[in-house]
């Protein structure tokens, strides 16, 4: 009873303290739970929340900012608990500019620089800001890597919403190993779709290429769309990851081995930046087929994917 009394009374003491990510950050190590265990217990409170926007918070690289993110806070207060409006108090001035703002591909992966030059020469306007007028809801990844570990194949199914009428195409940017034979990859459009233009770069290992709708969306309509690659001859990949400018509701990556080359060790990882530190590093393991799959739920800017180690 003694032992319980003195942590109520630091947790208090902690809170009015400040600032808002230290008092988080220590009152979630005092509970003692992981992102992911603590991202469970908000949703039993009928809360969804990305671990890597919590592990923002923490350390405090964002804070709370929109209206929905005080319903977070509260229930991060009854799971860790602290006072009602505790943490509330604590969170600054709201940046909704800064919420809103969707970041270039080059700010957060800044080695494919090269790549990126190809959009303008599709584009035919430098600088200008590639699919603006679509949010990427949901993404499928399927990668089937071979005997030697290397890729054999990349399977993509997106979900797509328009942001206004008209957009009649999306342009993906995809970057392959060093040493990859990328003017030899070929592009395969599933359904949903057809393959418009292409550009490749021998030197970076990237391309970019349009999938056409043949048809505008209207304003807040979805669309499903699916493409395959198939690389003629790839490295054996260090990581697979995908970059995410705008909030996505839900980013499933498979990826399949074969049985003669499997990884010593499988990462799900969010990184914010290429250059930065990564806010989530979980394990993952082989299941029945030799498959390892990474769910991401509500997943903000960042980059998610899954780092193999092969040794």
């Amino acid at each position: 009873m003694q032992q319980q009394s003195l942590a109520v009374r630091w947790s208090a003491r902690t809170v009015r303290s400040g600032p808002f990510h230290r008092a988080l950050s220590e009152a979630v190590d005092r509970r003692g739970l992981s992102l992911s265990r603590l991202r469970a217990h908000l949703a039993a409170h009928g809360v969804s929340v990305a671990e890597s926007t919590l592990s923002y918070w923490q350390r405090g690289l964002r804070s709370p900012s929109a209206p929905r993110s005080l319903d977070v806070v509260r229930a991060l207060e009854s799971v860790l608990n602290l006072p009602p409006d505790s943490l509330v108090v604590l969170i600054g001035p709201h940046r909704s500019a800064d919420a809103d703002r969707r970041p270039s591909l080059p700010e957060l992966q800044q080695s494919w620089a090269e790549t990126f030059a190809l959009r303008d020469e599709l584009s035919g306007m430098p600088g200008s800001e590639e699919n603006a007028d679509l949010d990427v809801a949901t993404v499928v990844d399927v990668l089937t890597l071979g005997a030697q570990g290397r890729t054999e194949e990349i399977s993509s199914t997106m979900v797509v919403r328009a942001r206004r009428s008209g957009p009649d195409s999306f342009l993906v940017t995809h970057q392959d190993e060093d040493g990859s034979d990328v003017m030899a990859t070929e592009i395969v459009a599933v359904d949903g779709c057809r393959v418009g233009r292409v550009r490749r770069s021998a030197r970076s290992a990237g391309m970019v290429f349009e999938l056409l709708f043949d048809r505008g969306l209207a304003e807040g309509e979805t669309h499903t769309f699916g493409f395959t690659l198939r690389p003629a001859a790839s490295v054996r990949p260090g990581n697979f990851h995908r970059v995410v400018r705008s909030r996505m509701s839900a980013y499933l990556l498979r990826l399949r081995f074969h049985p003669a080359a499997l990884p010593a060790r499988c990462l799900r990882t969010i990184r914010p930046r290429e250059d930065l530190e990564l806010l989530v590093r979980e394990p993952l393991f082989c299941g029945p087929g030799n498959t390892v799959s990474a769910y991401f739920e509500e997943l903000g800017v960042g980059i998610a994917g899954v780092d193999l180690i092969w040794e």
